[in-house]
Order: C-alpha cells, then sequence, then structure tokens
C-alpha cells in the first residue's frame, strides 16, 4: 500500500502540473497568435512569454523523478515493503507542486497573455513583462522548493 501512495503522489505532481502548464501555455499562445497576426516578425519576443507557463511541469516532472529514484523505480532495485506511513510521507511531500504546480501555470498564462498584448503594442517592454509573468514563478518555485524539502528529507 506504501508503494501504491508513493506512486500516486509522484503522478499528481507530473499530472497536475502538467495540466497546468499545457493550460497556461494555451492562453499565452492564444493571445500570440492573435497578436502575430498583424505583425509576424515579433514571434521571438513572443516566445519567452509563451513558453514561462510550461515550467511547472518541469517542477512537477523533477518530483516526480526523485520520487521513482528514491523508491528504486529507476534503477530497477524496488524498495520492498514501504510503509503506508512512508508512501503517505512521499504523497503529501507531492502535493505544494502539484497545486503550486496547477494554479501558478494557469495564472501565469494569463500574465504572460497580458505581457504579448503590452509587447504587440509597445515592443521595448517585453523585459517587463517577463518580469511580471516572473513574479507568478516565485510562488511554483516555492512549491517545487517545498516538495523537494519534504521528498528529500524522507528516510526509507
Amino acid at each position: 500500500m506504501g508503494i501504491t501512495l508513493a506512486i500516486l503522489g509522484a503522478a499528481l505532481a507530473v499530472i497536475l502540473s502538467g495540466i497546468g502548464s499545457a493550460i497556461g501555455i494555451m492562453i499565452a499562445a492564444k493571445s500570440a497568435a492573435g497578436a502575430l497576426s498583424e505583425d509576424p516578425t515579433k514571434f521571438g519576443q513572443y516566445l519567452p512569454l509563451i513558453a514561462l507557463p510550461g515550467t511547472q511541469g518541469i517542477y512537477g516532472f523533477i518530483i516526480g523523478f526523485l520520487i521513482f529514484n528514491k523508491l528504486g523505480i529507476i534503477s530497477g532495485n524496488i524498495i520492498d515493503g514501504l510503509t503506508f506511513f512512508r508512501g503517505l510521507q512521499f504523497l503529501v511531500g507531492s502535493l505544494p507542486i502539484a497545486f503550486a504546480g496547477l494554479f501558478t501555470a494557469i495564472y501565469q498564462g494569463k500574465v504572460c497573455a497580458s505581457g504579448i498584448n503590452l509587447v504587440s503594442k509597445q515592443p521595448t517592454e517585453t523585459g517587463k513583462a517577463l518580469t511580471m509573468g516572473g513574479l507568478v514563478e516565485f510562488y511554483a518555485i516555492l512549491g517545487l522548493l517545498l516538495s523537494l524539502f519534504f521528498v528529500l528529507f524522507i528516510k526509507i
């Protein structure tokens, strides 16, 4: 039962943060597609804003990978008899990035879409648009760090 909970935690970290990233990228990309229809030369300025919400999916993947690594799944030496309590620790440890990744990616996509609208009218303001998106990223990083602390300090 413990191994099942731990794998569930890894899956939630990857799936929820991945869903958030996909939605966030979609929101920003829709805005960029509209802006590019007016000026296709600005694709390079829009690309970082489109890609920024994708980082949360990477963060969730990192936590999922670390859990799989600690469980021995990657090396093929799966830990036998993981207790229910240890499995629950992995599950709970994955939740900060799972939920922070889900929600911050979506909201970051909205901020980046607004940034794309800003850059389409004021091409020299890309840095400000990226900074606004980066402010949302800070909370995704906090979720990643909290999950890292939880997962790395679980003793097996």
